[in-house]
């Protein structure tokens, strides 16, 4: 039997299968270019997606008639998004053949011709062919079978045995609402968790991920079995979703529909990810055009995804939670004040319409909530109160002088920052400063950025916060010390809210923001000197950074230039606190070991500028004697002879003391005094205080090619080389010190794992001759969608010539370029390694093999040799 209102294929004469195969292929083919063609004109996504499940009903009845000319007791149900009527390009086609067991067997080459049709003319379902009872109990044994069996919908056959499961699904002692809600709330945590980590920032999943339509579906069940409704419209009726969020609901879920349907056409296949693959043709498919160079097409359509899945967060979570209050027998209510309750753990104000009548309310809703943090959230019904009164917060509440210090009382306490993510999370923050709301959900297209700029901006003050807890010196090794100087740590909060706010209008975003933050600073009444140093601190929060990871900060000279631009210690405090709360907060993978060290480097060293005043210039000599007499010290403690010291030292350059640390000198001296010349070379490696990063050394008679050979070993080995200093002794020895992070994926006991580096390195130098040959690793899927113009320029540095060398990152970057060196006959002294991303910074100090600077000519036969090696890949 055919299902009413399911227009059908024309049926085929006897014989005339094949020929009906072809046409049924031809239609389906069709139809997809007509609905293509259809969602470029911008028709209607929902009559989009049920013109395609028309046109599938079309052929999954046509095939049952072909295949089946009278089967009594068979039954074909359309189940999951099939059964709602919603079919994307791509989608699954979920069927359910309906048949008791005996009817299974009278009709297995019935069954098994039917599907093979099915993908003979294309459509690949998925399938399962069960009794009502088996449906019964694996619906029982499974919430999610019991889920794809709410939205079941008969298609062709016995209607008795589609009556029988619609009526079994009806039972109520089959998921009961408390326990059908508990099961998905637990889902739906759990799929949020697993596509919430790094990689689903940058190529989210539209309908699994975090807000996406997975989740509105979700809503949906839940309504269906709470409430027995079809529609989630049909709750505003309930009293369980209010007008305004119904339509923030169905807008979005429109937007999200209409990006993954675009994703199905780009795609050409199924594919729920927003891949970097994908993101600039979809761009271009919806329609978005470039604004400017801070504004891409790629980023506003990104911009879209994340706002649109925030307010579905956001509104899901407070559905959820009103589902869980209409199923509660009893509440807990007990007073806070005269305004607020407590309502088992949320907070709950005694009459909503206050925040109409008195829009103060809002943020006074927040501080009590600050005062009582065991609460865990909002009242359903004063979550939804305060949705509807966020457009009370206008130029007209910004401005009130109550309003304004009420929110630097927010700011001052210590639950300041879980009041912010608060207020961010429930649209408030982004309404009291509007310039954050136009960041929210803003994405930087590339690979550097992994969060919003609105979520990064957040987790920057986590960090900030968490500086005040004494163990965050195992994260950053002067935070807590420099926290607790703090004269006022609000304004750090400040700067850290306000160094990103200006990205994506064009311009500088550190000008922008500081103009910003004085605007802001202004208004709230802080003092000439307090709004000054949060302006300063906006406007710098990238030179201490970029200080650090561009330039030798063993230079005296370099370091006194910065010590110049802070000026004073309490502007060194709080951009270092400032500095690396940022470096943290901008991906899991930026911050480690070797940044904390060469961050608390840079401070202590400007730190010793500044006490000794600027005017007191540090002399290359004075630093060599005190690193020398530091390093002395430590080695005496070690019980080294004063003789065996002087001994080794005789070969160690000046350069060795300003370039290294009194702490890396006694390590370097101990390991040569312990090594006769026949354990040359000397391999040592040692591991970070913190997994992750070591530092390697290496002490061998200097050789052609010795630079270019450890980095190739290394880069074997899974290692990024970030620094390199090489030192060349008064012997003829090479003293070379790198700075490596472990790429490595499994853990490896950091003591082995120096072992393995030690032992493997020393092998590759004791060959006769040098083979620096990189590793050869596919370029990973993500760095092929990112191409960074190679950038190549020689600089004079006195005695030196510095390359500069900008490109895009690929796996063994750095042996490739030493080996380029090598060809050239070129000595590396010095290296620094930054890497944002796809886009590689390297520093070299070179001298050709004279050891003097680089003539013009070699620059230029070194550079185009770059080029080709660069270029090619």
């Amino acid at each position: 039997m055919n299902a009413p209102g399911s227009p059908l294929l024309p049926d085929a004469a006897p014989g005339d299968a094949s020929a009906w195969r072809r046409a049924t292929r031809q239609s389906l083919e069709d139809n997809q270019r007509e609905l293509a063609a259809a969602f470029d004109r911008g028709d209607d996504i929902d009559d989009l997606l049920a013109r395609r499940a028309l046109a599938v009903d079309r052929v999954v009845v046509g095939a049952w008639n072909q295949t089946f000319a009278a089967a009594p007791g068979l039954a074909l149900i359309a189940t999951g998004g099939y059964g709602r009527g919603e079919l994307f390009p791509r989608s699954d086609v979920d069927l359910l053949l309906l048949a008791e067991d005996d009817v299974q067997d009278a009709q297995k080459a019935g069954i098994e011709a039917y599907f093979a049709l099915l993908w003979d003319v294309g459509l690949a379902p998925g399938h399962a062919v069960r009794s009502v009872a088996q449906c019964v109990t694996a619906a029982r044994e499974d919430v999610t079978v019991a889920t794809a069996l709410l939205e079941a919908r008969p298609l062709a056959g016995d209607t008795g045995a589609q009556t029988q499961l619609l009526a079994a699904m009806r039972l109520p002692d089959l998921w009961p609402p408390a326990a059908f809600l508990a099961a998905k709330r637990d889902e739906w945590s759990a799929r949020h968790a697993r596509y919430n980590d790094t990689a689903y920032n940058l190529e989210p999943n539209l309908k699994e991920g975090p807000g996406g339509l997975r989740d509105l579906h979700t809503l949906a069940w839940l309504a269906k079995r709470i409430f027995g409704i079809t529609r989630l419209d049909e709750l505003v009726a309930l009293g369980a979703l209010g007008p305004d969020e119904y339509d923030i609901l169905d807008t979005r879920r429109r937007a999200l529909s209409r990006l993954r349907y675009g994703l199905h056409l780009v795609a050409d296949r199924r594919e729920e990810r927003l891949l970097f693959d994908y993101q600039k043709a979809l761009a271009a498919r919806v329609g978005l055009t470039d604004e400017h160079r801070d504004n891409l097409a790629v980023e506003q359509l990104m911009q879209g995804f994340f706002r649109s899945a925030a307010l579905v967060q956001r509104l899901g979570e407070r559905l959820l939670q009103r589902f869980d209050e209409s199923l509660r027998e009893s509440q807990d209510v007990a007073p806070i004040d005269d305004d607020f309750v407590r309502i088992d753990h949320s907070l709950a104000l005694r009459d909503t319409d206050l925040l109409h009548r008195r829009p103060l309310t809002i943020l006074q809703l927040f501080r009590t909530w600050q005062q009582n943090p065991a609460l865990r959230s909002l009242h359903s019904a004063t979550a939804r109160a305060l949705g509807e009164s966020l457009s009370r917060i206008d130029e007209v509440f910004r401005a009130d002088p109550r309003v304004r210090a009420a929110f630097m009382t927010l700011l001052r306490d210590p639950q300041a920052v879980p009041t912010l993510e608060r207020m961010s999370r429930l649209g408030v923050l982004g309404r009291y400063l509007p310039a954050f709301g136009r960041v929210a959900g803003r994405m930087q297209y590339d690979l550097f950025h992994v969060y919003t700029v609105d979520e990064h901006t957040l987790a920057v003050l986590r960090n900030v916060a968490s500086f005040a807890r004494p163990d965050s010196a195992e994260r950053f090794t002067l935070g807590h010390e420099l926290w607790r100087e703090l004269r006022k740590p609000e304004l750090l909060m400040l700067a850290g809210l306000f160094h990103d706010i200006a990205k994506g209008r064009g311009g500088d975003h550190s000008v922008l923001g500081a103009m910003d933050a004085r605007d802001f600073c202004e208004a709230h009444g802080l003092s000439a000197g307090d709004t000054d140093l949060v302006v300063w601190l906006v406007r710098q929060h990238l030179t201490m950074s970029i200080t650090a990871q561009r330039k030798d900060i063993s230079d005296p000279e370099v370091v006194t230039q910065f010590a110049g631009l802070v000026a004073e210690r309490e502007r060194l405090d709080y951009l270092y606190l400032l500095t690396v709360a940022d470096i943290a907060g901008t991906s899991p993978k930026l911050w480690n070991a070797w940044r904390d060290r060469l961050m608390a480097d840079l401070y202590t060293a400007t730190r010793f500028v500044l006490r000794r005043g600027l005017e007191h210039k540090l002399h290359a000599d004075e630093r060599i004697s005190e690193t020398r007499a530091a390093a002395r010290e430590r080695l005496q403690d070690l019980g080294i002879d004063d003789a065996v010291i002087d001994r080794v030292w005789q070969e160690f350059p000046d350069d060795s003391f300003l370039r290294y640390r009194a702490e890396q000198l006694a390590w370097q001296t101990r390991g040569i005094a312990q090594t006769g010349s026949a354990g040359l070379p000397l391999v040592l490696a040692r591991p970070h205080q913190r997994p992750g990063a070591l530092e390697v050394f290496v002490y061998s008679p200097d050789r052609d090619g010795l630079f270019a050979t450890v980095a190739a070993t290394l880069d074997r080995l899974g290692l990024s080389i970030v620094d390199a200093r090489v030192v060349n002794s008064l012997a003829g020895m090479s003293l070379d010190t790198f700075q490596v992070l472990d790429a490595g994926t499994e853990f490896v006991a950091p003591e082995r794992r120096a072992a393995t580096i030690s032992q493997t390195l020393r092998e590759a130098l004791r060959q006769p001759a040098l083979r620096a040959v990189p590793a050869k690793r596919a370029m990973p899927r993500q760095l092929r969608h990112f191409r960074v113009p190679t950038q190549i320029e020689f600089t004079p540095a006195g005695e030196r010539t510095e390359l500069t060398l900008v490109c895009s990152d690929r796996p063994g970057l750095l042996a490739q370029a030493a080996a380029v060196l090598r060809e050239h006959g070129l000595r590396v002294h010095d290296a620094r390694i930054a890497t944002f991303g796809e886009r590689v910074e390297d520093f070299f100090q070179l001298t050709d093999e004279a050891d003097r600077p680089l003539s013009p000519a070699l620059c230029e036969r070194v550079s185009a040799a770059l080029r080709t090696v660069l270029d090619a890949q």
